[in-house]
């Protein structure tokens, strides 16, 4: 391994190290009350050294998503590539994915919906915001393929593709951040799951095409 290959992956490892420690902080106190010196110190790293990798904490915060979003995007990979050729089998396991995801990093995903409903997205680096902008539209456009298919198979209703995408994205992050919020006050109430079931199931009940129609 040359010096530049060394270099890269000892950077890249302490950019884990502190995306690690930052999902801690973040974890324990908040967005709000977490500091990047706070951050510095569970990455037992200086606080100038987060700094280089991280423009401030809104940057730091908004990273942790992108995890989420490359999980989505090998997870819709999956539905295209594994699930049944019909549109209702792909609907189905394009439901169980977004299970798989919620599964993957339950605060990270919450963290995620925060930030997109927040002022925080003001502060990202172009570079940072065009890598969430981009996995964000890819995913949205994989999931408007199916609904697609399905409109132009006769089976959902005649509605934009994207509106579709848009619609069911939309449901799956309010089931998360309104259930989530009651979570807070009730910690004995974690009904995520079981609303997101009821959710999906109108959901699909409501795109199809019924006999009579």
């Amino acid at each position: 391994m040359g010096i530049r290959e060394r270099k890269a992956r000892e950077k890249e490892r302490r950019r884990q190290q502190i995306i690690v420690a930052a999902k801690r902080v973040f974890s324990q106190k908040g967005f709000n009350k977490a500091t990047m010196e706070d951050i510095a110190d569970e990455a037992e790293l200086s606080p100038g050294t987060l700094y280089l990798y991280f423009k401030n904490k809104e940057e730091l915060y908004a990273s942790l998503s992108l995890r989420i979003l490359q999980y989505l995007g090998i997870r819709m990979e999956h539905v295209h590539r594994d699930a049944e050729p019909g549109p209702e089998e792909k609907l189905e396991a394009l439901i169980e994915a977004m299970y798989d995801v919620y599964d993957f990093d339950p605060l990270t995903i919450i963290n995620m919906f925060h930030l997109q409903s927040s002022e925080t997205l003001r502060n990202l680096s172009p570079e940072l915001m065009s890598q969430i902008k981009d996995l964000s539209k890819q995913s949205i456009n994989d999931m408007a393929r199916i609904f697609e298919e399905g409109i132009e198979a006769g089976i959902f209703i005649k509605v934009h593709p994207i509106a579709l995408a848009d619609i069911f994205w939309s449901l799956f992050s309010g089931v998360i951040l309104w259930e989530s919020s009651k979570k807070v006050i009730n910690q004995k109430k974690d009904y995520i799951k079981e609303t997101l079931e009821s959710a999906f199931e109108v959901f699909s009940r409501g795109i199809r095409i019924s006999i009579e129609d």
